[in-house]
């Protein structure tokens, strides 16, 4: 790719709901093969965007140019629940079902075992898995992810956050996720912008060798400014002089 390529490109976009702009004439350019987690408060227009991206809200003014092969995966699964795990893979997809491309896809994420299982049968981790499949899937140029890791437990979340990586690294694709977890960006995103006032307030790269590790004192620099964006004051340390 050239150094002018773009994934997407967003110019002027405006999306209100009830008269009240949510998104307000917000520009955003993310490059081929970037990894771009998008920060702000509950409320501020992230999941509209990428809501917006995905093709899934059309009501707006301005410029939303993305690719054709895009796919999306949201904090809750949207697994249903009469259907195999391999067949919730390919919903939504043409053509006459193939099951080993659903179950390459399922393999690729560490689920390969349990395709032919009911969604019922799942763990939390195992079908959030199965919904990332699902996107892989597609073949996407642009991967959106809402909040795919919010109902995770700790655990559960750091191996789910660690998949993701390996799988951005292998398949080279564009990835927006929206997250409220900064430190689940700095340790993810190769670029950190933070949403306010229905515009792009903030951004910086995270110029971080990989992989990362939150003690790392460029990692705190990182997460301090980024909460400070976020207007969220950080408690000062026991003992630590007034």
């Amino acid at each position: 790719m050239s150094d002018g390529a773009v994934a997407v490109r967003v110019e002027g976009l405006t999306r209100a709901f009830d008269g009240r702009p949510v998104i307000d004439r917000l520009d955003l350019t993310l490059r081929p093969g970037e990894f771009t987690a998008l920060l702000g408060r509950s409320g501020c227009g992230k999941s509209t965007l990428l809501r917006v991206l995905a093709g899934l809200d059309r009501d707006i003014e301005g410029t939303v140019l993305v690719p054709k092969r895009r796919a999306v995966a949201f904090q809750a699964p949207r697994l249903m629940p009469w259907k195999r795990v391999w067949r919730n893979v390919l919903l939504g997809l043409d053509g006459k079902p193939q099951r080993d491309i659903a179950e390459g896809a399922l393999a690729e994420v560490g689920l390969g075992h349990r395709s032919g299982a009911w969604p019922k049968t799942l763990s939390g981790g195992e079908a959030q898995r199965a919904s990332l499949a699902r996107a892989l899937v597609r073949e996407p140029d642009l991967l959106l992810l809402d909040e795919p890791f919010g109902a995770l437990d700790a655990l559960t979340r750091i191996k789910a956050q660690r998949l993701v990586a390996e799988l951005w690294q292998r398949r080279g694709c564009a990835v927006l996720l929206v997250t409220h977890d900064v430190e689940e960006a700095l340790l993810l995103a190769d670029r950190a912008l933070v949403m306010r006032d229905g515009v792009i307030a903030y951004e910086t790269p995270v110029a971080l060798d990989r992989p990362r590790a939150v003690g790392d004192p460029g990692f705190a620099a990182l997460r301090s400014r980024l909460l400070t964006e976020l207007g969220v004051d950080e408690p000062v340390p026991t003992g630590a002089a007034a």
